[in-house]
């Protein structure tokens, strides 16, 4: 059973003015839909055949014999977790289980809020922020290129992709600007709590 581009959670236009319906349409429709691709490619005919996209990524983290297949497969895991870590009149405080989280573990949601900017800022070239479950603590996280929580031991909560492609049509090099409208626009605080528990 061949992987298949996952469909967005919602309207490509549903993020306007925040994230542009042309935004998407590279970032889903060529970005991601390339990743499918590629592992589709890799895996064909051969021992990780009809293997899933979990499994592939827990199997070939960290072999270099096994690069291409985690990097495309931790990269369709990756991206689809980003749009639902996303919704339409999103951003601004949780609410619920993840509200209560973050201000014991965390200090707060303005101390949250520094500290994953801080992450999505300082993730030099390509890659990630998350807010993850780590032992039952809430930790903010980054991570390089593919790499992602799952094979950390941790259980990730929310994501922000800081690829220059996930911003580079609405906000040039200003990532700042599209990390602060992630936070109050975008973050899918139900996603959060559904995660968390």
């Amino acid at each position: 059973m061949a992987f298949e581009l996952p469909v967005l959670p919602y309207d490509k236009s549903a993020l306007e003015p925040h994230i542009s319906a042309r935004t998407l349409e590279f970032h889903h429709g060529k970005h991601h839909q390339a990743y499918v691709t590629n592992l589709n490619n890799l895996v064909k005919d051969g021992p990780n055949a009809g293997k899933g996209l979990e499994e592939l990524i827990r199997e070939s983290a960290g072999k270099a014999d096994m690069a291409g297949i985690f990097n495309n497969a931790a990269q369709i895991w990756n991206h689809t977790f980003f749009w639902h870590s996303m919704k339409p009149k999103g951003g601004g405080k949780p609410t619920g289980a993840i509200a209560a989280k973050i201000d014991s573990d965390l200090g707060g949601y303005d101390k949250f809020a520094e500290a994953f900017k801080q992450a999505a800022l300082t993730q030099f070239g390509s890659g990630w922020a998350w807010l993850v479950l780590d032992a039952g603590k809430l930790k903010i996280t980054k991570t390089g290129n593919a790499d992602l929580p799952m094979v950390h031991g941790q259980t990730a909560l929310l994501t922000i992709d800081v690829w220059e492609h996930a911003y580079y049509i609405d906000y040039q090099n200003r990532r700042p600007d599209f990390v602060a409208a992630y936070l109050e626009h975008l973050v899918n605080w139900d996603f959060a709590n559904r995660n968390l528990a």
